[in-house]
């Protein structure tokens, strides 16, 4: 598995030019495309400007030797590749089980090309058996588990080292174990509605691109959402 996640990350890289600004994603494919891209610096001399989605990318990306500007430097960005936990078959997407959905989000808003890379595992025909990250403000947060809890959605709250996960944003995430989402881009309205989630793990729609790496090799499957 990881091998395959080695191809699809460099696969991805081939994708960057010189002169660009590029999305630097989160999570354990990612992670592959991040070292390309280091490695390409360093023997190629590839002249890129990097933005990060998280505080362990932004990490990574220093040792490497990449150049860093924040969200707020940038007008746009010409490229980001980044994991995902499932992928259906109308390039809806759930994302999130790093904890960095708030900033992956925010990275891949502004993004002209936006490339997923997954091995052929989080190919699904619909979402929902991956647990559905939602990040929530910490305060009223028991408020909101309340109401995921009577709408059947099966909420637990993340844990890391026996406390509660906290974001880099500051927040805790709910993951909601809902089994299948009929509807993931209504699903996704109904929690941009909820007062006190900052964000949820469903890119619906968002993706331009997506570099699947499985036993028989890559494949690389195109998007026809609008622009």
């Amino acid at each position: 598995m990881e091998n395959l996640k080695k191809i699809a990350g460099i696969k991805a890289a081939e994708y960057v030019k010189d002169g660009m600004i590029v999305g630097l994603g989160t999570g354990s494919t990612a992670y592959y495309f991040v070292e390309e891209i280091g490695r390409r610096i360093r023997e190629e001399r590839l002249n890129i400007t990097a933005v990060t989605t998280s505080s362990v990318t932004s990490e990574q990306a220093r040792r490497l030797g990449i150049p860093l500007k924040s969200i707020d430097e940038v007008a746009e960005i010409d490229v980001t590749v980044d994991g995902a936990d499932e992928v259906d078959d109308a390039f809806n997407g759930i994302k999130g089980g790093g904890g960095a959905l708030l900033m992956e989000k925010v990275v891949a808003t502004p993004t002209k090309t936006y490339i997923w890379v997954v091995d052929e595992s989080k190919m699904v025909h619909q979402l929902g058996t991956f647990k559905l990250p939602v990040e929530v403000v910490q305060y009223g947060a028991e408020q909101l588990f309340h109401r995921f809890e009577h709408a059947g959605y099966k909420p637990s709250f993340r844990e890391k080292d026996g406390k509660r996960y906290i974001t880099d944003m500051q927040n805790f995430i709910i993951d909601l174990d809902l089994g299948v989402i009929e509807k993931p881009v209504e699903f996704g309205r109904e929690l941009d509605h909820v007062v006190g989630v900052v964000e949820h793990g469903l890119f619906n729609q968002m993706v331009d691109m997506v570099i699947v790496a499985g036993k028989n090799g890559v494949q690389i499957l195109k998007s026809t959402k609008e622009k």
